[in-house]
């Protein structure tokens, strides 16, 4: 996986996504202005004997763009790490930087792209682009079982990736079968767009998560 992932943060083929990511760690947020900025494409990370790997869109500008791990420094991933922490599948609810401790318990967690994008948009060729990046970093996941996907994109992602070729509609709560065996568990994606509006609640995160968990088998 160590080299998966260093060819995954050293990758350059998406020229817009490129500037964008450069551009967001070259001028910084504020309130960060005092850190250096990660500014490129972001591995998966968790357990290396996952049973559940969580997929999300991509890395937020100012979240795993600037700490270089996924989920990490934002408000998205405030809520994923303390969902995770409330169902035993991490030691601790929160995530801040690299090296904060965190430790993930029978879950791998990656994205569809590993680019910070602007206006959180992909383009198809930009998503395709990224596709074998995630289809190599689950190869490397013997023991993964139960997919969650966040949100409609990523859905899409693992449908594609797990060849599911006929799926219901996207929904929070949704969970289908697999080719091969194993499941997949969809929930809204825990963005500030869903959150702050009350569409995703921390009880219905924790109701997918702990699904996943006991569908793996306890993790």
């Amino acid at each position: 996986m160590r080299g998966l992932s260093a060819e995954i943060s050293s990758c350059r083929a998406c020229p817009r996504l490129v500037a964008w990511r450069e551009e967001v760690a070259a001028t910084r947020r504020a309130s960060f202005s005092d850190q250096e900025y990660w500014g490129r494409p972001v591995p998966g990370f968790g357990d290396l004997r996952a049973r559940i790997v969580v997929v999300g869109l991509a890395p937020a500008a100012h979240g795993a763009n600037r700490t270089g791990r996924i989920f990490t420094g934002d408000r998205s991933g405030d809520w994923l790490f303390a969902s995770m922490y409330r169902c035993g599948l991490a030691n601790q609810p929160v995530s801040v930087s690299r090296d904060d401790g965190l430790r993930l318990r029978g879950v791998w967690v990656c994205s569809a792209v590993r680019c910070a994008p602007p206006a959180n948009r992909p383009t198809p060729s930009e998503r395709d682009r990224c596709f074998p990046f995630l289809v190599r970093e689950v190869g490397l996941l013997p023991s993964a079982r139960v997919f969650v996907a966040l949100g409609r994109f990523a859905y899409d992602a693992a449908c594609r990736l797990l060849g599911v070729a006929r799926r219901p509609a996207f929904g929070h709560g949704v969970e289908l079968a697999v080719p091969g065996g194993g499941s997949l568990v969809c929930s809204y994606h825990p963005s500030q767009q869903n959150t702050f509006t009350g569409r995703l609640t921390e009880g219905m995160l924790d109701s997918v998560l702990a699904r996943a968990a006991e569908l793996a088998g306890g993790g």
